[in-house]
Parts: C-alpha cells; structure tokens; sequence
C-alpha cells in the first residue's frame, strides 16, 4: 500500500482525498500557489510544498514543479484530483517515468479517450452504441457542411479535443453553418490548440446519463451504476443525481454492459465514467442512448455514487493504484436509495452569474447532508480558479426524500459577503418538473426567468432586519426593559438602507418570528434566507435622533461615481438621492437616510471608490 500521497490538486477535491487517506494510514502532501497558502488543503495535509505563482499555468499545471515537490517530499505516488493535469497523459507518463505511482488510467488509454472523433471510432469497433455523426479526417468547410446536410439539422459541431462545454455550437439550419463552424473552430484553436471538429446529431430531448466504471491491473471491470447530470447551464452541470430518475433494469443492464465494454476496449485501470446522451423524447430507451465521451479520471459528482453503492472510490483508486484487485466483484455491487449532489458556486445569478469573490466573513452551511468543500469561514475566494465553494450532497430512500433534504440545505446557505447559487440551487429542486423529472439539458435554459430570484428584499426581509437590530440593541442594554430602551413605547425603529434604498421600520424587540437568520454589527444587519443574503447598512439606532456618525454613506461596492447631486452644507431630507453609483455595469442611487445637513463629501464625479469607502455623511437635523 502507498505510505504518502501527494495530490497534485486544490480545493474540495484535494481535501476529500486527504479525508480518506488519512483513514487509510496514508500520509499526504498538499501542493499550493501564492493564492492558496493559507488554503484549507494545505492546512490538512501532513506537508506542504509551495509550487508558484497564482495563476494555474504557473503552479497546477507545471507537471516538473509537481514531480520535484514528490521527490522532494518523499511520495511515492500522485493523485491528480479532476481538472488541472488530471486527464494529460503526457503528465501521466512523466510520473511514471520519474519512479512514482499515478493514481488514474494508463496513458495509453487516456490518449486513446482524449480525442472525441478517434474515441468514437473506437467505441463502435467495441460495440457501443454512438450518436450519428461525422468523424472523418476531411475537415474541409465544403465536406463538413456536405455532412452537416446528410444528417440533417439541427447538428451539433464539436471540437474534438474539446472539454468543459468549449468548442461546442448548435447549428439549426444550412444557412448557419459556416459561421457557427468559423467560430467553434476559433475557440477550439484558442482553448485546445486544436481547431479540427466533428458532428453529431442534434439529440432533441437530450439527457445526460453516465455510468461509473472501475478497472484494476489484473483484467477487472466493474461498473458503479449509473448518473443523470442533465440539469446543466452553459454546459456545465449544477445538480447530478444517482440513480437517474425513469431507468428501468432492462435499460440499466444495456448502457452499464456497453459502459463496461468501453473500459475494457482501453484496458481502463481506475475510476472512469462513460457518458452517454439519450434522447428522452420516448423515455429512457437502450436503443436511444449513445456515447459521447470518456472521462479518464474522477468525476466532481462521484459522491452521489458513493452515496448509492456505500463504496469509497478514493479508497478503491488508492488500492488499485498499489496494485490490488477491485475491492467487490459486480454481484456484490447493488443500488441503495437515491443521492442528488448540487454545485454550490460563488457567483451572482440576479447578476448574469458573474462571479463573487472576496474572503468569506461568514460561513455556515449547517450540519446536513455531505459537504465537500475546500474553504472555511476566514478564508479567500480566488478569482484565478473555479468558483465553486462547495458540493451539496443528500441521500434519502426516495428521490423525494432527496430532494426535500436538499433543497432545504441549499436554502439553508449563510455565506457572506461573497455570494451564490444558493437560491437557484433550490428553485431548481423545488420546480415541478424536476420533482416529476420532466428532464433534458435545456432545462434551466428554458426556465431560467422562474429560477433566478430577484435579489431585492421584500417586505419581510426590511422587517427581519429591523427586528434583529431591535433584539440585538436591547441585549446590548439588559439593565433596559424592552419598552423602556430610549423611551420607545414598546418598539424601536431602526432605519437601513439597502441597494439605495432606505426605510424606517417600526421592530419589534422582544422576539424574531422569522424564519430568517442573520447578525448584527455596528455598520450593517445581515439576513440570511432562502438561499440569499440581504445586506442593510445601519443609518441610525434606537428610536431618538441619530448620531452624526450613522449618516455615514458607504459604498455598497467597488464602482465609479457618476453624479453627484449635493455639496457640503446643504440641508436634506430622507430619501433624497444624494449620488449615483455605477458598478458591474448598473447604477445605484444613494440616498439621505434621513432628514438632514451634508456635513462631510468626498465623493466627486468621475472618481473611483472601494466596498464601503465613506462617500458622505449626513448629519441629522435637530429636532
């Protein structure tokens, strides 16, 4: 068995491989860029060893900066994670070619799996079924739109060294077609290096199902059963679920016997997954699901599987990798409940999905369910790799029970100021179609207006923050009966501004009947529901006149002031806009939270302000 692993990973994944190595005796070494020295992994693991610069091409993908940390450290062996150097055979082969142990495939057949047309080619000589198409060498405009006609439109080009929703154009009539190819190509070139394509029929009711395969150095193979990770956006998936929903045993045994096949056609070592699309416009039928390609490594949503069979796919890598059998025969392996997994991203859906980075100030995401994540409250989220803070995972005896669990973890989020897809997470667990698995690829496409909420606050979110600050004003002051604080009559009004906009609200301090959650400091209110944070910055306290300090006017955000409609001395009155914001390519106004006299500005027209800079103060008028 392996003594000491280094992964050659970050984030979430490389702290769920240290999680079960250390369960297993084995010691690790975490790998880190400048962003990631204080990350969690690093943190973990027994030894660390720094590998360059932030950016990915300067650390994560330099394969020699790896190797050395090996050596240097004394590993025998690399896990690759998934991304990063993960599916490079080149890589593959130079760690084996340096005396250390590659947990994953033979190069041999990740190069035999890493171009979709040659892959294609080799999956019909094994006898698994493939999506109509063109493959050939001819890549010619004049033979590919030749082709394009013959299988009929709508015909998806595809880049044939493509990944990760790149290189990818649907095409619905002729008259489109060289454009589209044009500009597929251009992106192939610029991600890949490699601008050649191929074409598929366009599947008209796609879903993505694959299957989990497993293979070791003495001719086994199993398979692990099968995933739906239809719902995605962009081509890249947000909520995968095993088993998929509407698969009969008959349909299970064809695609996992053809994804076993395909394993065996690569003399696959490892964990793999062939995927497959199915055209669901009849339900899931053997004799319309097709391969698409294999992905020669660990899966991001390998946890629903490992949810459903009981097994550790890390665990089984590690001891394939070292030279044992397959821990369970195929008889032994049998399907358990149903587990659905949601990619938890840093990124703003009312904003176009832009992503949200920053440090984590608040950091909760309760106590349910799996959580795989890579980060903890205090810690950074980069703007040089993906955004994902974290996988959702549940498992239920039903898919119903499932998708209960999960939705109210997904609503259940509390991370600020950074923000999610938390709410989107659970509008998509919460619509009918998905609960009645009404599914294909378009499905967030199509519904996108209903699953991206509105991220102003309504009226009860204005209440549960006033209500916050009332409760946390009085226990603040506990020598203070509530009723008597400031001589308010039973209540305090607390005045916030949130986005521009600012109100007075009557709270109620002796108790919070929400079902909100949130704090209180002395700038802001938080509330924390559905999935989403509300921001309130606090204008004035107590019920009485305010000090000059609470007529503070902060930047909600990073942005550039466009107008300035005030100057020092002038009286004015709650509500008035005072400036106008400009960032992320929208504006907010900034308002007078109250009645009173601008005695401070430093904002001017044109300049460029910080997240919470101080743009004026307003000082409230004498009663």
């Amino acid at each position: 068995m392996i003594s000491k692993l280094l992964i050659a990973n970050r984030g979430e994944i490389a702290c769920r491989i240290i999680r079960t190595a250390r369960e297993m005796g084995i010691a690790t070494v975490a790998v880190y860029s400048d962003a990631d020295a204080k990350a969690l992994h690093v943190r973990q693991a027994d030894e660390a060893v720094h590998i360059g610069p932030s950016p990915a091409a300067e650390s994560y993908l330099v394969g020699e900066k790896i190797i050395a940390a090996a050596k240097q450290t004394g590993a025998e062996a690399i896990h690759p994670g998934y991304g990063f150097l993960s599916e490079n055979a080149g890589f593959a082969q130079a760690v084996i070619d340096a005396g250390l142990i590659w947990v994953g495939p033979k190069p041999s057949s990740i190069d035999a799996m890493g171009l979709k047309d040659a892959a294609k080619k080799l999956m019909r000589e094994a006898g698994v079924p493939v999506t109509p198409g063109y493959e050939g060498e001819d890549q010619s405009v004049e033979r590919l739109k030749q082709e394009a006609d013959a299988i009929g439109y709508p015909v998806l080009i595809k880049a044939v060294a493509g990944g990760g929703g790149k290189g990818m154009r649907k095409v619905d009539a002729a008259a489109d077609f060289e454009a589209a190819l044009e500009s597929c190509r251009r992106e192939a070139k610029a991600s890949f290096s490699n601008d050649e394509v191929l074409l598929e029929k366009w599947i008209t009711s796609p879903r993505h199902i694959e299957v989990q395969v497993f293979g070791d150095s003495h001719g086994n193979v199993v398979h692990l059963f099968e995933r739906d990770c239809s719902l995605q956006r962009r081509h890249q998936k947000v909520i995968e679920e095993a088993p998929a929903p509407g698969m009969d045993e008959a349909t299970r045994e064809d695609i996992c016997a053809a994804a076993v096949r395909a394993a065996k056609a690569v003399d696959y070592e490892g964990a793999g997954t062939i995927e497959f699309i199915a055209d669901a416009s009849e339900g899931l039928r053997a004799d319309r699901i097709f391969f698409m390609e294999m992905n020669t490594r660990l899966q991001v949503e390998h946890p629903v599987t490992e949810e459903i069979t009981g097994v550790d796919l890390v665990e089984w890598q590690l001891r394939v990798a070292s030279g044992e059998p397959i821990p369970l025969k195929q008889d032994d392996l049998f399907i358990d409940g149903h587990s659905i997994e949601a990619r938890l991203y840093a990124e703003d859906p009312a904003g176009g999905f832009l992503p949200s980075t920053g440090r984590l100030d608040h950091f909760d995401l309760g106590v349910e369910g799996r959580i795989e994540t890579g980060v903890e409250e205090g810690d950074m989220i980069s703007p040089y790799y993906d955004p994902m803070v974290a996988k959702l995972v549940v498992w239920g005896e039903t898919r119903a029970e499932a998708i209960d669990q999960l939705a109210d973890i997904a609503e259940s989020v509390e991370i600020w100021p950074v923000k999610t897809n938390g709410a989107f997470i659970a509008n998509c667990l919460r619509d009918e179609d998905f609960e009645d698995a009404n599914l294909d690829t378009g499905f967030i496409e199509a519904k996108l207006d209903t699953l991206v909420s509105a991220d102003e606050a309504g009226d009860d979110i204005w209440q549960t923050a006033a209500d916050f600050i009332a409760l946390a004003e009085t226990e603040e002051h506990e020598d203070l009966p509530i009723g008597l604080r400031l001589n308010a009559p039973g209540r305090l009004n607390a005045t916030l501004t949130h986005k521009g906009e600012t109100r007075t609200v009557n709270a109620a301090a002796s108790h919070v009947d929400s079902l909100a959650t949130g704090f209180v400091d002395p700038e802001r209110a938080v509330v924390f529901a559905d999935g989403q944070s509300f921001v309130f910055e606090r204008q004035s306290r107590g019920s009485g006149a305010a000090g000059a300090g609470d007529g503070a006017i902060l930047a909600p955000m990073p942005g550039k002031v466009i107008a300035v409609d005030v100057a020092e001395g002038d009286a004015v009155t709650a509500g008035q806009r005072l400036m106008v914001l400009e960032a992320m390519k929208m504006e907010h106004a900034l308002t007078a939270p109250f009645d009173g006299t601008v005695t401070e500005l430093s904002a001017a027209t044109g300049g460029q302000v910080q997240v919470e800079a101080v743009l004026a103060v307003v000082e409230p008028k004498e009663e």
